[in-house]
């Protein structure tokens, strides 16, 4: 009995993993295309090349390793299909690039927005998004290659251990955890603290009169009207918003996989599905997360969506059928040489706006 209640608890949690697993590979796929859509459409976007480059990555990563974690993941993961050893190879090196080039490219478009807002009048400090994204690529590149020199999967009878954390880099685990996270987080850190620490300044900074304005009065009432309110807000906590989303959302889904990276194989096997799927939705959350939250990326989301949907037709205005308009029409002097302001004829003040409409529309 006990063990039927274990196997039913165990297939329960299966089915659940499963089915949220299904969510964040729907979430990622949509999101991610509807905001590349986006950006492509949108050619005065700043950080454009950025941000469709963590799309681009996201949607490799959404069409390819997160399909395997879905089918062929190790008990107690998700699924029960076994890889050879070719297409093993193969996941391990898409895992350990892609996964780097999502956290690179996501350090970069931080960097890039930290160098815009903190430096706007230095275009020159900046390096060209095409380089940077060639390093980031450069980068993940060597680090997948690392996993070709990790142990070849085992015979059938073991488990293939194709993916990162169940041994697939061997010795370079800690050496791939270190620049694909460790590096990555501090790049963020540096980016997002900078953009609040200014952010900050600009917001506790006092406001500048405005020119021609009149000065205070020294009266009681304008002395009580200056007094700070009885629950004063925290200075700059709009302007925390944004590096607190960012940098949280960072560390909530990459910290536990790169702490599992650092951990002994055999312990990071057994928690191997529950982390990576933690890892894998950080691709879902970023199109909401450095898409939607953007304002110039939710304008250009309205703009795009009130071209595609079809507008409201025209009303007439209900003033233009009123039966005195029409009247007034129908008795419109033709056009000929001008008459005099006694001839002309008189206009009711009420209807003296109103735009007359065409005989045929009319009729």
């Amino acid at each position: 009995m006990a063990n039927s209640t274990g196997l039913n608890t165990s297939e329960v949690a299966g089915s659940m993993g499963l089915i949220l697993a299904a969510v964040v590979e729907v979430g990622a796929l949509l999101g991610n295309g509807a905001l590349l859509v986006v950006v492509l459409r949108t050619p005065g976007l700043r950080d454009a090349l950025y941000l469709a480059h963590l799309c681009v990555v996201d949607l490799l990563a959404a069409a390819s390793i997160m399909p395997l974690g879905l089918l062929a993941a190790p008990p107690p993961g998700l699924g029960r299909v076994r890889l050879g050893p070719a297409p093993c190879r193969a996941a391990r090196f898409l895992s350990a690039a892609l996964l780097p080039a999502c956290t690179l490219g996501v350090a970069a478009l931080g960097l890039a927005r930290y160098r815009l807002i903190v430096h706007p009048l230095r275009p020159g400090s900046r390096p060209p998004p095409v380089l940077v994204l060639t390093a980031v690529w450069a980068a993940a590149g060597l680090l997948g290659a690392l996993s070709l020199l990790g142990p070849p999967p085992a015979p059938p009878p073991a488990p293939a251990r194709c993916s990162v954390l169940a041994g697939g880099l061997g010795p370079f685990r800690p050496l791939w955890a270190l620049l694909a996270f460790a590096l990555p987080a501090l790049l963020l850190l540096r980016a997002y603290g900078g953009i609040f620490v200014v952010a900050r300044r600009a917001a506790l900074r006092p406001p500048r009169p405005a020119r021609g304005s009149r000065l205070r009065s020294d009266s009681l009432d304008s002395r009580l009207s200056i007094l700070p309110p009885l629950r004063p807000r925290l200075p700059g906590g709009k302007a925390a918003l944004a590096p607190a989303l960012a940098v949280g959302q960072f560390a909530a889904c990459w910290l536990p996989y790169g702490c599992a990276c650092l951990a002994p194989a055999a312990r990071a096997a057994e928690a191997e599905a529950a982390v990576t799927w933690v890892a894998y939705s950080a691709f879902a959350a970023h199109p909401f997360l450095y898409g939607l939250l953007q304002r110039p990326v939710r304008l250009a989301v309205g703009r795009l969506t009130r071209r595609a949907l079809p507008g409201p037709p025209r009303a007439c205005t209900p003033q233009a059928w009123h039966p005195r308009a029409l009247l007034r029409c129908l008795q419109r002097p033709p056009e000929g040489p001008t008459v005099g302001p006694s001839e002309a004829p008189e206009q009711t003040p009420n209807l003296a706006g109103v735009r007359c409409p065409s005989m045929p529309g009319a009729t």
